[in-house]
């Protein structure tokens, strides 16, 4: 089992770690990433990298699961208003494109089909479970709540860089986001809105 860091400056190698190893991962893909290159850019060793995370698989797996954390806890459902949701989920993945290529590297190079989170299953019920809550006092459309989670997401990601039509950027001009953010909106809400 990898250790974790015991001191301060053990915590701060660790988080140049995980920061290089997710810029690295999200760059190059699970197969084209280079431990060589991160140990550099983290400014540490291969021994402590392995230490902290046991082998390049392990550290993929702690950096894509930081970065669902991360979005989970930074953009945090809320069922009552799924448009809202959708569009702050656009505006993460404006500010963190690497975040979403992480799952994308996931999808394409270890989970071709299924759930993207295997060894996670319950990773979603927080979600799942707002949604029925919401469905069962008929705010939301009946249906089944992964399904209806799984729009609102894969329409908050029409824009980002997994896009296979464009990908926008935060150096766009700001009324093209609006103007996108209402449209996702509309769309979001029109989709979702109780029968």
């Amino acid at each position: 089992m990898p250790e974790q860091p015991q001191t301060s400056r053990g915590a701060a190698t660790y988080r140049r770690i995980v920061e290089a190893a997710t810029e690295e991962f999200a760059q190059h893909g699970i197969a084209g990433a280079r431990v060589e290159r991160i140990v550099k850019s983290a400014r540490t060793n291969k021994a402590q990298l392995y230490a902290y995370f046991g082998d390049k698989e392990q550290l993929f797996d702690a950096i894509f699961l930081d970065s669902l954390e991360r979005i989970t806890d930074v953009v945090p459902i809320d069922a009552d208003d799924l448009a809202g949701w959708a569009v702050r989920l656009y505006d993460e993945y404006l500010r963190r494109p690497d975040l979403i290529r992480l799952a994308t590297w996931t999808r394409l190079e270890r989970r071709p089909a299924g759930h993207l989170v295997e060894t996670h299953e319950h990773y979603d019920d927080r979600k799942l479970t707002a949604i029925a809550e919401a469905q069962a006092a008929g705010r939301v459309r009946a249906g089944d709540p992964f399904d209806l989670m799984a729009m609102v997401i894969a329409m908050s990601m029409a824009w980002s860089p997994v896009s296979n039509v464009y990908a926008a950027t935060d150096r766009e001009a700001a009324e093209l986001h609006e103007r996108r953010r209402e449209l996702l909106r509309d769309s979001v809400r029109r989709v979702t809105a109780a029968d």
